[in-house]
């Protein structure tokens, strides 16, 4: 049994601090329970010493209760919390959910009497929700302990969509507007200041029950990447979908933000980059999010494929809707020649293409709708047929015949889905919800919702693999100089040019005219990690001569620009000419490990931003999949004449660097490549700074 399972179906419950006042929080409680018609038993504790409480039997503690109690639901003031816990755990309850305030929100105080809590719940074995926590709601057991006044006007229909949220506000208010629309619900949860519980342990008990087929969530933050990461998979491998909204779109902070890397690989890209590598989805609103699961539970799946088929009766709104197609990587393949003669012989003046412009004169062709459905069904390999019809579902008695119709297309094409998109009259909607098409007046949302949905069915061909053995950590030094970071990413196995740090002009021509010219001269020091800043990279070297002047003008610019730099000399490498610049980075994020950059490269790096993430470890597959995700990827493959670069160079750089970054997690903060020069063969790194936490 799964170790939530206590907390969400209980077979009897404490209300610590339950009042006769139906208003008052504890009140409320009770009163919801009540109304809700909850089978399991029910015991008001009030230390008031009442003997009736809402029409129940009540204690003065929970140890006065005779048998067993499986739950405790504590409201009592702070200063209570703690003696009500310890008497539950004492009666031997399975888990609490604590609903008062007043703990680690507020500060340093209250956090360390949040942590005395959680330290009797696990001495004990007993799981905790809360504290500041609004309840949960298992509407398929009427189980309603929550405080929430939005359960006054609304009351929740059962289902299959379920909400793991750590703000209550959001878990009131998703809700609201689920029951508000008619969608049904199975679980509602508030994880509050997650002491024990937290959004990702619910996502995990969601993926495996089973009257949950779409999971939402809120997260403003979030403690366990891996536990997230491992419950998201689970829920994928479930076939359910996740909708995560994430919000707080924070960066990592100025620490962060001493490398490339550190500026582009932001908190928000993180979970970004994790939510899709795990089989989620983002949604941007409530409102969208709620679009999704409606989809997905009324379709009962996801897009067999991302193609789509459009029937319209109006040029306008097909344009619209193959516009959205577009931005939402949809295809709309053209309609086959059998189906444009079919098209063509039932509606002789119809455009017979994708979309299907039907014409005003589909209404006067005999089951003219459904027949034009069947053609997109049958002719076109559409994982999906949408049909505008306008206002059709106003009229419910002139489109009852249409509905049974497209019954039987549901029945004849299982593997194919239908969404209609109309104005439609309440029982119009149920009759198609009931035969597994949704129902949207909006084409906009109707198609935001499928694109969605088939970005999620696109994602489970290739879900992240959780690390099954940690790699073996050496201890990193000497990283603070670009050469120094150079010559551990070369034993990393990352391609590196022969280059030297040189202390006098002397030495340095010698070491240039040994390797050849033309060279590049830079500034070494650890002080100074963005050396084009201050003029510090001198290209295109010819002579020794020339290389003795750049020496001292490095200098002079070095202590112009960086008085206080510690420096350690002028680094030669040989001048390497052509190819495309790309970033390679490191960022170890403190929630979720290791994430890997790629991107375009170069000194404008930060202003374009043409970067994307990915979690370590990566695979062959998973780097391919990266650079798919950066639009200068094209350079790579010949731009405008340009012969193509060794992308399998890049590939097994990222690879490389992706095991380094596994391997000293722990003392890595980031690594920037910039650039990575990608040659017709091979690849370079010519320039790369490392970064490790304070602590080593």
């Amino acid at each position: 049994m799964h170790s939530l399972q206590p907390v969400f179906v209980p077979q009897s419950v404490a209300i610590v601090g339950a009042s006769s006042d139906p208003d008052r929080i504890g009140g409320r409680l009770l009163r919801f329970l009540l109304e809700a018609k909850y089978k399991g038993a029910i015991y008001p504790i009030n230390k008031s010493g009442a003997v009736e409480i809402q029409g129940l039997p009540a204690f003065a503690s929970v140890s006065d209760i005779p048998g067993q109690v499986d739950q405790a639901v504590i409201v009592v003031p702070p200063p209570g919390v703690a003696s009500a816990l310890m008497e539950s755990i004492a009666k031997g309850v399975k888990c609490v959910v604590v609903l008062t305030s007043g703990f680690a929100e507020l500060g340093e105080e209250g956090r360390a009497a949040q942590d005395k809590l959680v330290a009797m719940c696990r001495e004990a074995g007993v799981r905790m929700l809360g504290p500041n926590s609004l309840g949960l709601l298992n509407v398929d057991t009427r189980y309603f302990a929550t405080f929430s006044t939005v359960l006054y006007g609304l009351q929740p229909r059962s289902g299959s969509i379920s909400l793991a949220t750590q703000s209550g506000a959001f878990g009131s208010c998703a809700y609201g507007m689920a029951t508000l629309r008619g969608l049904g619900l199975s679980k509602i949860i508030a994880t509050g200041n997650e002491a024990d519980i937290d959004v990702a342990e619910c996502i995990d008990y969601l993926a495996e029950d089973p009257q949950t087929k779409v999971i939402c969530a809120a997260l403003e933050s979030c403690r366990d990447g891996q536990r997230l990461r491992a419950a998201l998979l689970k829920a994928a491998a479930a076939g359910k979908p996740v909708l995560v909204m994430k919000v707080g779109r924070t960066e990592l902070g100025a620490a962060a933000a001493s490398t490339h890397t550190g500026s582009l690989a932001g908190n928000d890209a993180v979970f970004d980059a994790v939510f899709q590598e795990c089989g989620a989805y983002r949604p941007e609103s409530i409102e969208e999010m709620l679009d999704i699961a409606y989809y997905c539970t009324v379709t009962g799946r996801l897009p067999p494929n991302n193609a789509l088929g459009i029937i319209t009766g109006s040029g306008g709104i097909g344009v619209l809707m193959a516009d959205h197609a577009g931005d939402l990587n949809l295809t709309m393949p053209a309609l086959s020649p059998d189906g444009v003669a079919a098209a063509q012989a039932l509606l002789p003046f119809a455009v017979a293409a994708n979309p299907l412009d039907m014409t005003a004169q589909v209404t006067s062709v005999p089951d003219g709708i459904s027949r034009t459905t069947e053609v997109m069904l049958k002719h076109g390999n559409y994982g999906t047929v949408f049909a505008y019809l306008a206002h059709a579902g106003l009229a419910p008695d002139r489109f009852s015949s249409t509905i049974d119709r497209l019954a039987e297309l549901r029945l004849q094409y299982p593997d194919k889905d239908l969404v209609m998109v109309m104005l439609s009259a309440h029982q119009s909607t149920e009759k198609l919800e009931a035969i597994g098409i949704p129902v949207f007046a909006d084409p906009t949302r109707a198609m935001k919702a499928m694109g969605a949905a088939a970005k999620m069915a696109a994602q489970r061909n290739h879900l992240y693999a959780m690390p099954t053995h940690k790699l073996v950590s050496t201890r990193l030094s000497d990283v603070g100089s670009e050469q120094g970071a150079k010559h551990v990413l070369k034993m990393a196995g990352l391609p590196v040019l022969s280059e030297q740090v040189c202390t006098t002009a002397e030495s340095a021509s010698q070491f240039a005219t040994q390797i050849g010219f033309p060279v590049v001269a830079k500034i070494a020091s650890p002080d100074i990690q963005h050396k084009t800043e201050i003029g510090g990279v001198l290209l295109n070297l010819q002579d020794a001569a020339a290389v003795k002047a750049g020496f001292e003008i490095l200098l002079a610019r070095a202590q112009q620009h960086a008085p206080h730099a510690h420096i350690e000399g002028v680094l030669i490498t040989p001048m390497v000419k052509g190819g495309v610049e790309t970033i390679l980075g490191v960022q170890v994020d403190p929630t979720f490990g290791p994430m890997i950059l790629f991107g375009a490269g170069g000194t404008s790096v930060e202003l374009f931003k043409d970067v994307a993430l990915a979690s370590a470890p990566l695979t062959p597959a998973s780097a391919r999949r990266l650079m798919e995700k950066v639009k200068s990827t094209a350079l790579l493959r010949g731009w405008r004449g340009s012969p193509p670069a060794d992308e399998a160079a890049v590939v097994n750089a990222l690879c490389q660097l992706s095991e380094f970054a596994m391997a000293h997690a722990d003392q890595l903060q980031s690594v920037d490549i910039n650039p990575l020069l990608v040659q017709q063969n091979g690849a370079v790194c010519l320039d790369a700074v490392i970064s490790l936490k304070t602590s080593h």
